[in-house]
């Protein structure tokens, strides 16, 4: 990965606490080492708490809050798991309306573990193929979705590229797709 995200600003939306800490730090080095210019979107304004499972990991500075962003203003959206972040993230109304513009406008996302009952939430996983955190599946069937025990899957089924994962192990298959599906602007790709 040298420069395929050169010039493309890609959103990190979470809430501001229960990010599972690898989830965003490996795909937002594999955004920066692209050449992309990552962003974290949150509800509120400060910091957002990481954790390594269960335990408090690192904070991160917050660069916008999820009531002041627009679709126009990103190429992509990656959202991370942990239980907590995407429970509370679908949560709160502007997050969930900046995830269904930004899919409305075809833009790729790249939502891995917990991290799809924010699309869930908005609607967005009707007749589209997806995999994530096993104990998301039944949430997934019951949103009209069909859901895949796969390390990663790109879903061009709907109005963007969808890449989804199961589980930080899954973390170099993920960080590389996305990459390669966020360069071509989510169109046409298929997972490696």
């Amino acid at each position: 990965m040298a420069n395929e995200l050169n010039g493309k600003k890609i959103a990190f939306l979470v809430a501001n606490e229960g990010i599972e800490q690898v989830e965003l730090t490996r795909p937002w080095e594999a955004v920066k080492s692209a050449g992309g210019q990552p962003e974290l979107i949150a509800p509120k304004d400060g910091k957002a708490q990481a954790f390594n499972h269960l335990d408090k990991a690192d904070q991160f500075p917050v660069d916008r809050t999820t009531s002041k962003v627009k679709a126009d203003d990103y190429d992509g959206v990656v959202m991370p798991g942990g239980v907590a972040n995407p429970d509370q993230l679908r949560m709160d109304e502007p997050a969930v309306e900046f995830v269904r513009a930004m899919f409305k406008a075809g833009k790729p996302a790249a939502v891995i573990c917990h991290g799809p009952w924010t699309i869930v939430e908005a609607g967005l996983v009707k007749g589209r193929t997806l995999t994530s955190w096993p104990s998301v599946k039944t949430d997934i069937h019951n949103a009209g979705g069909s859901w895949v025990d796969e390390e990663v899957v790109v879903c061009e089924d709907g109005p963007n590229a969808l890449v989804t994962s199961r589980k930080p192990d899954d973390l170099d298959a993920f960080c590389n797709t996305l990459v390669r599906v966020f360069a071509e602007g989510g169109k046409k790709a298929s997972a490696a």
